[in-house]
């Protein structure tokens, strides 16, 4: 096979070990091959492509969204290929070159027919220029009804190991990441074996105690479902699910970051007490991103587009539209945060959850070419998704 080799210069380089100004990153087969200073780069000659930019211009990890649903028309439960694709291909548009389809409460034969779909696609391997999909994120069934949020209530069912095992048998091991309300009864149980399958437990659309989540973190929890919904809230006689967040780092917690879901002086709460270490910026986007304003459709309910929020007919936000571009923007402007922070919280730290981190979530020697370029207004300029060029603002 050829060699396909890539040079990108004069960028400011969000490396690993350190920010690079004025840096330069070389590609060869998808890799990362070397990262440096302009002054000791010595031969610009030879590359495939060569792309230059100046040094206002910002060369990040690519973002992974473990928690996305849909977007451009398509949604994980349509449970067909070209849906897949249709993410896939779109994904990059917004920075982000790797993602979990995420599922919901369904039928049982529906879900089984998205996690078929998702692994049969996966065997087929991601084409050039698409978002590589890691696996599958299962939210739902197996959710409290009384934090049901836009999941439909007369579809959840209560943890089932058996039921689990079989889903993971014809999702050839793809599902990495399960929403769980682990106070339900086999709940804890259900934590328990997830650990011991290494697939990462998160609570979600719970109304657990804040003592039934420590007893989930001793279990195994390591995740928060879009933290703030769908869960018990902050209570000064009970903490409940936000609380035992907030207090436990060995939750990392996921936030959606539209100044919807999620109050802008709460974001900054909540940094302030997780970190950047502690959270990762998801989308949890339904299939009505990047499509504008409309009736859309979400696990067979009907869900409106207006004014920049998607709502269930009595109200009930249904899903994001944000996009992880925006998500990062909002999180600096909120916060107060710097890209260096971005980065962890759009690439390190899911890397690191899904225990991905030594091929990607940073720029370093020898990890998968998953990179975006940001202008000064942080506006996608490039990405790439394993070293293919999966979309350029030109």
């Amino acid at each position: 096979m050829a060699t396909e080799s890539m040079l990108i210069t004069g960028i400011r380089v969000y490396a690993e070990k350190g920010t690079i100004n004025e840096g330069y990153v070389t590609i060869q087969n998808g890799k990362i091959l070397e990262i440096g200073q302009m002054a000791d780069l010595k031969d610009t000659d030879g590359y495939d492509q060569l792309f230059s930019f100046p040094d206002s211009y910002a060369l990040l990890p690519g973002m992974i969204d473990l928690h996305i649903h849909g977007a451009n028309g398509a949604d994980t439960m349509d449970a067909t290929p070209e849906a897949v694709r249709t993410m896939a291909k779109w994904l990059p548009h917004e920075g982000t070159t790797s993602f979990l389809a995420t599922t919901m409460t369904q039928e049982v034969e529906q879900i089984e027919r998205a996690l078929v779909n998702v692994a049969d696609y996966r065997k087929r391997a991601n084409g050039p220029g698409e978002a590589e999909i890691l696996g599958v994120h299962l939210e739902g069934p197996f959710l409290s009804p009384r934090r049901a949020g836009a999941q439909p209530v007369d579809k959840m069912i209560n943890p089932d190991i058996v039921l689990f095992e079989k889903w993971q048998r014809i999702a050839d091991g793809a599902i990495r990441l399960v929403t769980v309300a682990p106070e339900l009864p086999g709940g804890m149980e259900f934590v328990s074996h997830l650990a011991q399958c290494d697939v990462v437990a998160s609570i979600g659309h719970s109304d657990a105690t804040y003592a039934e989540v420590a007893e989930g973190v001793r279990c195994g929890l390591k995740h928060v479902t879009h933290l703030f919904n769908g869960m018990r809230g902050l209570h000064h006689r009970e903490p409940g699910v936000v609380g035992a967040a907030l207090l436990h780092p060995e939750l990392l917690a996921e936030l959606i970051v539209d100044g919807m879901h999620v109050h802008p002086e709460m974001v900054k709460l909540v940094y302030q007490q997780k970190g950047r270490s502690g959270l990762i910026l998801i989308t949890d986007a339904m299939r009505a991103k990047c499509l504008g304003e409309g009736t859309y459709e979400l696990g067979g309910q009907e869900v409106i587009v207006q004014n920049g929020r998607a709502l269930l007919a009595d109200g009930t936000l249904a899903g994001s539209i944000v996009k992880m571009k925006d998500a990062a923007t909002n999180a600096m402007r909120f916060i107060g945060c710097t890209l260096e922070d971005i980065v962890h919280m759009t690439a390190v730290n899911p890397a690191k959850q899904l225990g991905l981190f030594a091929s990607k979530g940073s720029i370093a020697q020898g990890k998968d070419a998953d990179l975006v370029v940001l202008d000064k207004e942080h506006e996608v300029v490039l990405t790439l998704c394993r070293g293919k060029i999966a979309f350029h603002a030109r």
